[in-house]
């Protein structure tokens, strides 16, 4: 729990200990300290401690994530954290947490979100390249279904195999052995890490949609924890909550997960949000798309107090119009019922049997 410590500064005066929990992972390091720096910023009286933590995502190197069939491979360890009061709030990649949470627990942030799209990192022999211009049967390094889904279907020359690991891992698999032509990456790991001048191709949506929250960080909290709450929530970006909200209730109201392809593309512009979203056969040739858009023009901003039934789709965001964030969830369940009207269901379940199968 948070504790009272003398200032560092040995001026006497008492400053509140908040301890951050994260993956010890360079990136997830990283990413935890911009989210530190920012509370820092607005609260220069609060001392923060980052505590690392390594998630059974982390220690499973050797089997692609969708077989694992756990949906909390990235987060468990530190939500056991946070319910033992051993951290105060936690920073994740949004992607990598369930749209469901569990009890007790909600996100208090949701930050400005980073280029959501995937990137292409080439071998060095093949630089200056793109995928369409690959030889025929090179290797694609993913272990991402979705992503491997949708570039299956686009560039049929290509061939994809599994990589696991963290970032560092994944490209020094790349460019110290002769395994693999290219991987495919989220831009915004690389930006983060000040790769980007390992990006050569940015993937546009037409070529593949990004993974629900890609790009986005988010503080998860104790709900319970009013004080917290209302310490990380101006954090939120209001656009970015938005667009966030309706890809998670899609994604929650179609039961995807890691194990079957599912990828949306948002847009917010003026007062109109876009959402597309699709579901794909593993091969990806069997795939349904549609686009739907709705008003999220602010009501009044909503004052409604601190309580656990106001999440939507795990997020708590009371400085946000709550009619906003009701429209952008409706958006997303209302995408999701028309996918599943036209077969989402048989798609996703037959992915998921083969996916098993593997």
């Amino acid at each position: 729990m948070s504790e009272e410590a003398n200032s560092p500064d040995g001026s006497g005066k008492v400053s509140r200990v908040i301890r951050i929990g994260t993956r010890q992972s360079q990136l997830a390091r990283i990413q935890t300290d911009s989210v530190a720096e920012k509370l820092k910023e607005l609260y220069s009286d609060v001392h923060l401690e980052i505590v690392g933590m390594t998630t059974t995502g982390d220690k499973i190197l050797d089997t692609a994530l969708s077989k694992i069939g756990e949906k909390s491979l990235f987060t468990k360890e530190l939500e056991n954290a946070l319910e033992r009061n051993e951290v105060d709030l936690v920073v994740h990649s949004l992607k990598d947490l369930p749209t469901t949470l569990p009890p007790g627990f909600t996100i208090g942030a949701v930050l400005k979100r980073e280029n959501p799209h995937d990137a292409v990192v080439l071998h060095p022999k093949h630089k200056g390249k793109t995928l369409e211009t690959l030889p025929e049967n090179s290797v694609i390094g993913t272990s991402s279904l979705r992503r491997a889904a949708q570039l299956k279907k686009r560039f049929p020359h290509l061939t994809f195999k599994d990589i696991r690991g963290n970032l560092n891992t994944r490209l020094k698999k790349l460019d110290e052995k002769e395994d693999y032509a290219a991987i495919i990456l989220a831009a915004a790991g690389l930006r983060r890490m000040g790769w980007e001048s390992r990006i050569s191709q940015v993937l546009e949506p037409e070529d593949c949609m990004y993974a629900v929250g890609q790009g986005a960080l988010a503080v998860e909290v104790r709900a319970r924890d009013e004080d917290i709450l209302e310490m990380v929530s101006v954090l939120h970006d209001p656009d970015t909550v938005l667009r966030c909200i309706a890809e998670r209730a899609f994604l929650r109201h179609l039961e995807g997960g890691c194990s079957v392809p599912v990828a949306v593309h948002t847009q917010l512009k003026d007062s109109q949000l876009y959402l597309t979203g699709a579901v794909y056969s593993l091969d990806g040739s069997d795939s349904l798309k549609e686009t739907m858009q709705t008003n999220v023009a602010a009501a009044e901003k909503s004052s409604e107090g601190v309580d656990e039934r106001l999440q939507r789709v795990g997020v708590t965001a009371t400085k946000i119009s709550g009619e906003a964030q009701d429209r952008a969830e409706r958006l997303g369940v209302d995408l999701a019922e028309l996918l599943l009207s036209k077969g989402a269901k048989e798609i996703l379940t037959v992915a998921r049997q083969l996916n098993d199968a593997r």
